[in-house]
């Protein structure tokens, strides 16, 4: 499959005709947006513009997104916007609006076939299956030694997915000894064909030892075995190279805008 095609196909599956995230949240399309809704933990925020979007129905549905999620006391949504999405000046108008842009991702897709392969790990570490909340404890503290950020977030969305999700949400984490370092997660989408890759932060004094790799061999080798066609990752700068090198295609970028209705 060419890389406009894939492109039109993920927009349909993965934007157009999303799923909701968890047993929380609602996804519907309203005038000419897709969005998900949930509380103040889960992710809300807009998945899907209308193609051929004009500037003035943008910013029609950039003040109703505004309205809608602060009068049910989100503290923050994110629109999140696709290089190709109308219209071109769409990132402009969000920030003079008050979202604020984080650093851009690029969009990879890769066959899952192509993926699986053994799944090595330096020597002393050992990836565990996250499945209750110890576990969930251990990659939380991952998360937090590898990206600096507070892993409430992550918490309550594994939670949520071990509860709720258990077979199309995946949870692992590595450790050294009884010392977490690196977890990652994936979403499967029945129906869509597409698992998405989460996560996959290590922490700095074991980063380019090949844990990162090896948590996609292991993410994609249950993808297969349930029988999804392609994985799917919004990569950072650093993870972006790694992927490539596995067989990654780019098939653009997104930004995350974000309004926060409260300082």
């Amino acid at each position: 499959m060419e890389s406009d095609e894939m492109l039109a196909v993920f927009d349909r599956e993965m934007r157009e005709h999303a799923r909701p995230d968890g047993p929380g949240t609602r996804v519907g399309r309203v005038g000419d947006v897709v969005r998900q809704t949930g509380g103040a933990d889960d992710w809300n925020g807009v998945l899907w513009t209308a193609p051929g979007l004009s500037r003035d129905r943008a910013e029609v549905e950039i003040a109703a997104q505004v309205e809608h999620y602060t009068a049910l006391g989100i503290p923050e949504f994110e629109w999140k916007l696709y290089a190709h999405d109308s219209p071109p000046d769409l990132g402009a108008l969000l920030s003079a609006a008050g979202f604020a842009a984080e650093p851009p991702e690029t969009l990879l897709v890769a066959p899952v076939a192509d993926l699986v392969a053994p799944v090595e790990l330096p020597e002393g570490l050992t990836l565990r299956r996250v499945t209750d909340a110890a576990g969930v404890e251990l990659m939380v503290r991952a998360h937090e030694l590898a990206f600096g950020t507070d892993g409430s977030r992550l918490r309550h969305r594994t939670l949520a997915g071990l509860a709720d999700a258990p077979d199309t949400f995946v949870a692992v984490v590595v450790t050294a000894g009884d010392e977490p370092v690196s977890s990652a997660r994936m979403e499967m989408h029945p129906g869509t064909g597409f698992a998405g890759l989460w996560g996959g932060g290590t922490a700095a004094p074991w980063r380019g030892r090949g844990v990162y790799r090896a948590l996609v061999a292991h993410r994609a080798r249950i993808a297969a075995e349930r029988g999804y066609r392609f994985l799917q990752v919004d990569a950072t700068d650093q993870s972006a190279p790694i992927l490539r090198r596995l067989g990654f295609t780019a098939l653009g970028t997104t930004t995350p805008y974000v309004y926060r209705t409260t300082p």
